[in-house]
């Protein structure tokens, strides 16, 4: 598909988005295209008008190329601060060759303990939402080679739990993604376009960025329904709460590590960005995003414990709220439009014409933010939720429902 009205897409690491002009939720084919100037412009209003994906592919499907994933240190008087973190880093990064029935791909692993637990993106291990029948081998730092199944995994937050059949694995030390501060190092590990070992620095773009993507879901009856990142009008959107950084990430990074400059993990890459236009004008890129730590955290730690992860539900049907400059009609938040009887929100005394702009801290600025904030929790954990009601502003505390109670 050529459509001339959208100029920025991103790639989920070999899988393509698309921002569309308009708010309205579509799927659309990802054009190869060069940059124009409209999609600098709406580059600078991704934090209002959300991200829309529409990806195909896991990226490269290539097999694992030949070297060690070692840091290579030829002058140990100069060494820099990217050097040390990676050398901590690497040896718990993983590379992960999935292949189904049809197609294959690669992609990254973070290690998670030393009994062969590994964090990874859903759509790697599903390939991009084809199938639950996979193959996986994990490839460690030594150049180990090992079998590997899945455990479980959560469309909802893009991540999934595989179980590699050896020992003797070095996990990664988690950070606290809730202190990452905008202008912190950051470097990116993994395998893109299936060379391992790659190291990439930056620094911590963005905090809490949406970006929407399809349903991470596999089709059950083996049709197309659900499959992840499907162009098709079935694609169910959900809305990923994420950290933007310009560490240079490419196919093949998804379900790699984000880490400090200290080599704990802050993110899970999960996405990047690419522009596309018919213009000529181009701009440097160098937008990518990961999932924080501290969802990942979670999300596996339940995997694990139970083989299922539970999301927050707040039982309010939302909308974006804007403001009255018509010139200039940004979103400004979250507007309740329909209670759940007796649910969550109503319990907590959120009102309809209420206006979320802020939940545990996070700014809120359009309804799929509050989305992927409400989702990125647990169920019955408890939430601030700052809220403006007729001019005012007010606070309250609500405790989630479970969004997964009635699957």
């Amino acid at each position: 598909m050529s459509d001339n009205k959208s100029h920025y897409n991103n790639q989920f690491l070999g899988e393509q988005i698309k921002l569309p002009q308009s708010r309205a939720m579509q799927i659309i084919e990802p054009p190869k295209r060069k940059a124009s100037l409209s999609f600098i412009l709406i580059a600078f209003l991704g934090p209002v008008l959300g991200i829309f994906v529409g990806a195909y592919a896991l990226g490269s499907a290539s097999p694992f190329l030949a070297g060690s994933q070692q840091v290579v240190i030829s002058n140990p008087g100069s060494i820099n601060w990217v050097t040390a973190a990676a050398a901590k880093a690497l040896p718990s990064v993983v590379t992960l060759s999935v292949s189904g029935k049809a197609n294959a791909g690669t992609g990254s692993g973070v290690v998670l303990s030393s009994d062969g637990y590994i964090l990874t993106n859903a759509h790697v291990v599903t390939l991009d939402g084809a199938t639950s029948d996979v193959v996986i081998e994990v490839k460690t730092s030594a150049d180990r080679i090992y079998k590997a199944k899945v455990v479980g995994t959560d469309p909802t937050n893009d991540l999934a739990v595989i179980k590699a059949s050896g020992t003797g694995f070095i996990p990664i030390e988690f950070a606290d993604s809730s202190t990452i501060n905008v202008g912190d190092f950051a470097v990116a590990i993994g395998a893109p376009l299936g060379y391992d070992a790659t190291v990439t620095s930056g620094v911590v773009s963005a905090m809490h960025r949406t970006i929407q993507v399809a349903s991470a879901a596999v089709p059950k009856d083996g049709g197309s329904s659900l499959q992840l990142w499907n162009s098709g009008t079935d694609a169910v959107p959900v809305n990923l709460d994420v950290i933007q950084t310009d560490a240079a990430i490419n196919p093949g990074n998804s379900g790699g590590a984000l880490i400090n400059d200290k080599g704990q993990l802050i993110g899970i890459n999960v996405a990047i960005a690419t522009a596309t236009s018919t213009s000529s004008q181009a701009g440097s890129i160098g937008v990518g995003f990961a999932i924080p730590s501290n969802v990942g955290k979670r999300v596996s730690d339940q995997i694990i414990k139970s083989g299922k992860v539970s999301h927050g539900l707040l039982g309010a049907f939302v909308k974006d709220a804007t403001n009255s400059d018509a010139a200039a009609s940004f979103s400004v938040g979250a507007a309740i439009e329909k209670l759940t009887a007796a649910g969550p929100a109503e319990k907590a005394g959120i009102k309809v014409g209420d206006v979320i702009t802020e939940c545990d801290g996070e700014s809120i600025d359009s309804a799929s933010k509050l989305t992927a904030a409400i989702r990125s929790k647990a169920a019955n954990s408890t939430v601030t939720l700052k809220i403006t009601r007729a001019g005012k502003e007010i606070t309250i505390e609500a405790t989630l429902g479970d969004a997964d109670a009635s699957n």
